[in-house]
């Protein structure tokens, strides 16, 4: 029956979209492209503020 029981939190990612577009950022500065860079680590930088946030409020409840 365990097997059939779905977890209490779903979806979400957000770590792993930031290290991506993180990673993005490094690749894109390496070559030259410093304005996709620096938006790539905006975007990096929002998801790891959203993670924390959520992370905050689940270890709350």
């Amino acid at each position: 029956m365990l097997a059939f029981a779905t977890p209490l939190q779903t979806g979400g990612g957000f770590l792993y979209w930031a290290i991506i577009f993180f990673v993005l950022a490094i690749v894109a500065a390496a070559v030259g492209a410093r304005g996709v860079a620096g938006v790539s680590m905006e975007i990096a930088r929002i998801f790891v503020l959203i993670f924390i946030i959520l992370a905050v409020v689940a270890l709350l409840l």
